[in-house]
């Protein structure tokens, strides 16, 4: 008769939940789980620091649609996960950190890393629990498999102590369940279908504006949508790539201008957050349809005049069947319009991105690397002005494949993003666009691309401040600036230090030829760019 610990009987739930992939730093109270991965075929990916470990499973499942695992060790191990976990929360990723615990019989005797975890965790996940019973082991995978894809998807939290994953049980005795979650998308019913169908035909001024809760999966249904509306199309956050790069109807640069205009707003999967202006810049007279698989985003901060608790990509192929309704042979004139601003915007900044001034002006450095990219590949970006301003550039033309930190703003997902793209894609080209800050907090995930052999493309955008940071602070306290500067720090040597590529650039033309030779050498590596500090207007921290 076989028999399981309770590290393999959670490994074989993750498995028939489709994970294939977990991510960790080794830790004496989870060794039995990673010794089940190891039993049950999934792989497992070591990192420099537990937050990488939360970070890569959150791309994980941005790719994948699948759960996302982190696996890390009990007190500090599962601490060192709390902003990525929060990061996960703001941006609606279903995510699992599973923990170590201590020894149940050592509970409130001070034992080694003890600490009550789901407590510190509640608040920045969907479900926080403890596994007290090796025989439930797989029902607490399942319980949290369906808490993590509810509504958008959320992270969630299960810890478990060692000796309930030592514990070892006959097989026989152990039922790992089965159809204990949907995996269908919600949809909308057909009286909203119809509503909105007849919205979309009677305006005259459409936009389309597509946020991080259009699921990758799904994204598919977006660009015939909305070349039947003919309706310009704008991405925001883990949006981007939904439509490919140079689609006719697709806007950056001119949105200030479509929302003030717009008599109707398609909003599909959109906060109304400080990304976008809390919904200020759509006109006060304009329609807003509003849909979102999370009922209580739907009129967060902006009213919503049609608003449907639905899965956005769902929405899309449903509305897709009654196309015959608001179908444009043409785009009309409000279109035509907007993409000509669209043009003439394009035009206006390729002036500034020709300069060959040194040090090298943000835009020039942002049409580089973009062009460097092209659109078949996953670029994950960290950092503050510098990747706002490649954000505008990049030409990804897969959904999902711009790796954005979401709306918590957090720096330090560059490399665990790159991370479990590259794991997950190993074909393909995979970069990170890094600021110098961002740089900073995971850099030294290096030694991991290096490690498991994960040629990884790194570039950042060196000005030697923080930048976004440093204007607002210029503006505040114009005589007692402090805390600003880093200096043109040579991080490219680490990186050649740990085993990698590594290269400095001051000059334009060098840009791409550098990345170029980053390629050859088929190691990880960093390009390092040093950029101008140039003020940018307007804050994030505005009201």
């Amino acid at each position: 008769m076989a028999s399981l610990h309770g590290g393999q009987i959670i490994a074989r739930a993750l498995r028939a939940e489709g994970v294939d992939t977990v991510f960790t730093l080794t830790g004496g109270h989870i060794l039995p789980i990673l010794d089940g991965c190891v039993l049950e075929g999934i792989q497992v990916i070591d990192v420099r620091h537990e937050q990488s470990a939360a970070h890569a499973a959150e791309a994980y499942a941005r790719l994948t649609g699948k759960l996302g695992v982190a696996v890390v060790t009990a007190g500090p191990g599962v601490t060192d996960t709390v902003t990525a976990v929060a990061s996960a929360f703001y941006a609606g990723v279903p995510m699992l950190v599973i923990g170590g615990r201590h020894y149940i019989r050592q509970e409130l005797r001070g034992g080694l890393q003890e600490m009550d975890h789901p407590r510190l965790l509640r608040s920045i996940t969907g479900w926080a629990a403890t596994a007290w019973q090796t025989d439930r082991l797989a029902d607490y995978v399942a319980t949290a498999a369906r808490h993590a894809f509810s509504g958008r998807g959320k992270p969630v939290f299960l810890d478990v102590p060692l000796e309930v994953l030592a514990e070892t049980l006959p097989e026989e005795s152990l039922d790992f369940g089965t159809r204990y979650r949907t995996g269908d998308p919600v949809g909308a019913d057909l009286d909203q279908l119809q509503q909105a169908a007849r919205l979309l035909a009677d305006s005259e001024r459409p936009v389309v504006f597509a946020g991080g809760g259009l699921r990758p999966a799904g994204a598919a249904a977006l660009a015939p949508f909305a070349e039947a509306v003919q309706a310009p199309v704008y991405l925001n956050g883990a949006g981007r790539g939904a439509l490919p790069h140079g689609h006719p109807l697709l806007g950056k640069r001119s949105r200030k201008m479509a929302f003030a205009g717009a008599d109707l707003v398609l909003a599909l999967g959109v906060d109304w957050d400080f990304r976008t202006g809390y919904g200020k810049a759509i006109g006060p007279d304009a329609t807003v349809i509003q849909v979102d698989a999370d009922a209580t985003k739907i009129g967060w901060n902006r009213p919503a005049d049609l608003g449907i608790v639905a899965d956005p990509a769902r929405f899309l192929e449903l509305m897709i069947g009654e196309a015959d309704a608001f179908t444009r042979k043409s785009p009309p004139a409000w279109t035509t319009e907007i993409m000509a601003a669209e043009a003439a915007a394009n035009a206006a900044v390729a002036e500034t991105a020709a300069s060959d001034e040194s040090p090298i002006h943000p835009e020039r450095f942002a049409r580089d690397v973009a062009a460097f990219f092209g659109p078949d590949s996953i670029v994950a970006v960290d950092g503050g002005d510098v990747v706002s301003t490649t954000a505008s550039w990049l030409q990804v033309s897969q959904p999902g494949h711009v790796l954005d930190p979401g709306p918590f703003g957090t720096l330090g997902t560059g490399a665990p993003f790159a991370l479990a793209a590259k794991v997950l894609f190993p074909d393909k080209l995979v970069g990170i666009v890094y600021g110098d800050g961002g740089f900073g907090f995971n850099g030294m995930e290096y030694d991991t691309f290096v490690r498991l052999g994960l040629p990884v493309i790194g570039v950042v955008g060196n000005n030697g401040v923080w930048g976004n940071i440093k204007t607002i602070h210029r503006t505040m306290f114009p005589d007692r600036l402090v805390a600003s500067d880093l200096g043109i720090r040579p991080y490219h040597a680490m990186v050649e230090a740990l085993g990698g590529y590594g290269e400095f650039v001051d000059q334009p033309a060098e840009i791409l030829p550098a990345l170029e030779r980053a390629v050859a050498s088929g190691l990880p590596s960093l390009i390092n760019v040093h950029v101008a500090e140039v003020m940018r207007l307007g804050s994030i921290y505005s009201m």
